[in-house]
């Protein structure tokens, strides 16, 4: 699988092909594979080969050089409930902060506009993705731990108070959903627009009780107040 995309050395082209090789160099060739075993099975070396690819054809098509991204990802830890609807609702509203989307029904590409079209179809969750379970309870089943309507109130009034910098933003309203999260509003949108800052996203509390795993007294980036 990995020899799909690279070309293999020399000495791995004599393992192939089941040539003599000293104990040294038959040592050698497992380590080199267990190493691409390791790179076939991480996300960065996943996203690092997807940008390298995708780089290469648009450098072909606009006659220029360099990387297409800046970074391949982000790697943030989600403490709790509050901070995993910040960062999903961060990620639907994407199209609406850089301009080409007016609302989330009408955004390409995202879960929220997939949920919502299911719901206009009468259907119990969009395809390939994961449900919602409603609020957590004891026994709870297996899903988002908020019910669809409250997010989907929650995703578009977090789109109308957004206004920082150049980012597009739609109309203020209120819903209900910050009331059962134990947020307040100016507590919300700092969780919205600093998400892309910081390692740890959640409550202090729950950062706080992730720090002694982590081998840390501190954490400085995005918290709740």
């Amino acid at each position: 699988r990995w020899l799909t995309l690279h070309r293999a050395p020399a000495l791995i082209q004599q393992f192939l092909k089941h040539e003599a090789l000293s104990e040294a160099e038959q040592s050698a060739c497992l380590t080199i594979i267990k190493t691409w075993r390791e790179r076939l099975c991480s996300i960065s070396w996943f996203m690092r080969l997807l940008n390298q690819y995708i780089a290469s054809k648009a450098n072909q098509e606009d006659n220029c050089t360099g990387h297409f991204w800046e970074g391949r990802f982000k790697s943030q830890a989600l403490l709790d409930d509050n901070a995993l609807a910040a960062a999903m609702a961060y990620v639907d509203l994407n199209p609406i902060r850089a301009g080409i989307a007016e609302t989330p029904e009408t955004s390409a590409y995202t879960s929220v506009k997939a949920r919502i079209k299911s719901l206009q179809k009468n259907e119990a969750t969009a395809p390939n993705l994961f449900p919602f379970a409603g609020t957590s309870r004891n026994n709870m089943p297996e899903g988002l731990p908020f019910h669809l309507f409250d997010y989907i109130e929650l995703v578009e009034w977090t789109g109308r108070q957004i206004r920082e910098g150049k980012h597009h933003h739609i109309h203020s309203t209120q819903h209900p959903i910050l009331e059962r999260l134990g947020l307040h509003s100016d507590v919300w949108l700092n969780i919205c627009t600093k998400i892309e800052t910081g390692p740890l996203i959640g409550t202090i509390s729950s950062i706080q009780a992730v720090l002694p795993k982590l081998n840390r007294q501190r954490c400085t980036g995005l918290q709740i107040p």
